[in-house]
């Protein structure tokens, strides 16, 4: 078995070098959104900073006798690095750079050379077609117009889902931004690429690399250092006296390392340490080596924090009163934890004892320690209102798709002017302006291009604003559809006019609380089976929203929009955005025309084009017609556009283009079927138009 390794830029592995297959052994692609934006971010972030190289990681490859590269380790990394290749793509109007960006996707191939044209990267078979057409060949247009039905595999859904999550990511930047992080990832972004002609040697190797052995903790590298520092006498004592406080966090080293990041943050004011141990070691302890007080760091910073750290993750069991506990249970809702040093920060200044070994802060401690020693709160008010401001900017910050930078740089200017004692409706950080208001409801005024776990969190925040309290959650709790995702021709909705379910599919009002599972929800097309599976749980209908739905007969379009427009003013009620910033909310097709780009978006995203949107915007007129010519099948097919949607030769009427065009060729037909009689264009190129222009 012979093995190679080399570290090489991203402009150097999608390459005619390497021909990369994923294997029928290997497991589906499974990313989903939190890994995407995670992706983006660390190298939007690493960008910024300029500081040298990106890791990535390695690739495990088996060099087989026809010249391909199986991918044994690396796939989940190859496929989202070539979606985003495709977004940066899209959005590029310089020739070169596209002609660039398509080299990475797509080998172009040449005759002279022998060269077939392929892409460089070849998916298991269930998925290889719709990956090459959608995303290698640059059609997005037709990803975003695919619905629920229009998918047939989880692997496609997380390749859609990740497009779009990144689409929205890299759609706000600038272009001479986009191209900056563009030029970085291609270049600057590595991998360590090891190659075998063995299979089993493959494994063996990434047995080695990602298996083997139980790597130090930062917090058993601080330990040594800081231990190492303390007399002899006492060196033992705080070395057990270190585990016991790092105890509660066991070995989650993912956790450890974001426990000693927020410290830095807290100590440094700077949002991000590029090397966790170097950083930590050079900006945070090395001013307590120096003065000989690695005792003072365990005893006044380290078990203060550390405890504030645990209340955080467990509000719940403290004994903080009911209303600060309140309020943290809610901050935990938010995907990003990037609030932690500012909730930290408080925590500590605002409660006695922290570094008294014999303060109680849980309930579990009090068998041991009494009643006599319980944690005070001595300033509860400046604590109450700062987790208060830190619940409207997380929930802002992270609606409005803030990258981790902003949000940590947000949080160091917030600890910098609590350090300085700035009164707290002075402090920048804490200020949501206007832009960002109104951007934060144009948002939910829309389609929400945003995880179950975030519409969770917006009507739990909706519910409780309404009830006037914090509701006691379920253990299950979900957010699930009131119009079901595939509608049957004997449903309750499939007599709603053209567009009217698509349009509500992903708003904010189409969505309710409940214990049941949107699995659970399968199948059931008509809205009084849904209602009762909604409802069946007594603990759903604690929360008011879900409560009404029971009161409800019938579900209408009329109803929706009534329900969209509560939660979106609860919403705005909990953040306190001033309710001027709202502006009026758009009423969904078919009982208003006024829909679109002008009515709740104020820049590009991944949101589905709908036709009325394109002929509002004047790039499509009621009327034209649009071609799909199947020469081999001796086939011509017109749709044409109505004010919704459009409608067939037989009078059938169709929402989206991709439902018209797989109603007539099958469930592998798209929108970039179809060419406007009048002219050729491509519809497909209508929607990027529109896009664009938004």
């Amino acid at each position: 078995m012979s093995i190679s390794a080399s570290e090489k830029p991203l402009s150097k592995v999608f390459t005619s070098d390497y021909r990369f297959t994923i294997p029928s052994f290997q497991r589906s692609y499974s990313w989903h959104d939190a890994q995407m934006r995670q992706l983006v971010n660390d190298v939007m972030d690493a960008c910024t900073l300029h500081d040298g190289p990106y890791f990535l990681g390695s690739l495990i490859l088996v060099h087989d006798e026809r010249g391909m590269h199986q991918v044994i380790d690396g796939q989940q990394r190859l496929v989202s690095l070539s979606i985003l290749f495709s977004i940066l793509l899209a959005l590029e109007e310089d020739p070169q750079l596209t002609s660039s960006l398509e080299g990475l996707l797509m080998e172009a191939g040449d005759k002279l050379r022998g060269i077939n044209a392929e892409p460089r990267l070849t998916l298991r078979e269930q998925d290889e077609g719709f990956f090459r057409e959608y995303v290698q060949q640059g059609d997005l247009e037709a990803l975003f117009d695919l619905r629920e039905t229009d998918i047939h595999t989880q692997a496609q859904r997380n390749i859609q889902g990740n497009t779009r999550c990144a689409y929205d990511i890299l759609a706000r930047m600038q272009d001479d931004e986009r191209r900056q992080f563009a030029q970085y990832l291609v270049n600057d972004v590595m991998f360590v690429i090891v190659t075998t002609d063995d299979i089993s040697g493959a494994y063996r190797i990434f047995d080695v690399m990602n298996m083997r052995g139980m790597p130090l903790t930062p917090s058993d590298v601080f330990k040594a250092k800081v231990v190492s520092s303390i007399s002899p006498a006492a060196r033992d004592a705080y070395a057990r006296y270190w585990d016991e406080i790092m105890e509660p966090m066991g070995d989650d080293t993912e956790r450890i390392e974001r426990f000693f990041k927020d410290l830095d943050l807290i100590a440094t004011k700077a949002p991000l340490c590029e090397s966790l141990i170097a950083d930590f070691m050079d900006h945070v302890l090395e001013r307590y080596m120096r003065k000989g007080e690695g005792i003072e760091y365990i005893d006044e910073v380290l078990r203060p924090y550390a405890i504030a750290n645990e209340i955080i993750h467990r509000p719940g069991e403290s004994l903080l009163p009911d209303d600060v506990v309140d309020l943290l249970i809610g901050l935990n809702d938010y995907p990003s934890k990037d609030w932690h040093p500012v909730a930290m920060w408080v925590l500590v200044h605002s409660l006695k004892g922290l570094d008294d070994p014999d303060t109680v802060v849980f309930e579990r401690q009090r068998m041991d320690h009494g009643r006599e020693h319980q944690v005070k709160v001595h300033d509860a008010q400046r604590l109450r209102d700062v987790l208060a401001s830190l619940d409207r900017v997380t929930g802002t910050d992270c609606l409005n798709g803030k990258s981790e930078l902003e949000r940590r740089t947000r949080s160091s200017t917030i600890v910098r002017d609590l350090n300085k004692g700035v009164p707290l409706q002075r402090i920048a950080g804490f200020h949501v302006d206007g832009d960002e208001q109104r951007l934060a409801m144009l948002h939910l005024r829309g389609e929400l291009s945003i995880d179950s776990n975030m519409k969770r969190l917006l009507l739990i925040r909706a519910n409780e604003q309404l009830a006037g309290g914090r509701i006691t959650r379920p253990r299950s709790l979900n957010a699930v559809p009131l119009i079901p995702v595939r509608i049957q021709s004997g449903s309750d909705f499939a007599d709603w006019p053209a567009g009217q379910c698509d349009y509500w599919a992903e708003r904010i009002g189409n969505y309710v609380l409940t214990q049941s599972t949107r699995k659970s929800m399968e199948g059931l097309d008509d809205f009084q089976t849904r209602r009762a599976r909604i409802l069946r749980s007594p603990s759903s209908r604690q929360f008011p929203l879900t409560r009404v739905i029971g009161e409800l007969e019938k579900l209408t379009p009329q109803f929706l929009q009534l329900r969209q427009h509560q939660i979106v003013e609860l919403i705005a009620q909990a953040w306190n955005i001033n309710p001027g910033e709202l502006g009026s909310l758009a009423e969904p097709q078919g009982q208003s025309d006024r829909i679109g780009a002008s009515a709740h978006r104020s820049r590009r995203t991944s949101k589905r084009v709908t036709v009325g949107e394109v002929v509002r915007a004047g790039l499509l007129t009621v009327g034209d017609r649009f071609v799909w010519n199947r020469p081999r099948k001796h086939e011509i097919w017109r749709i044409t556009v109505t004010e919704s949607g459009f409608r067939g030769e037989n009078g059938t009427e169709y929402a989206t283009p991709t439902s018209a065009a797989r109603a007539i060729g099958g469930s592998s037909a798209s929108l970039n079927v179809w060419k406007r009689e009048s002219d050729g264009r491509a519809l497909s190129d209508i929607w990027k138009t529109y896009r664009t222009s938004m």
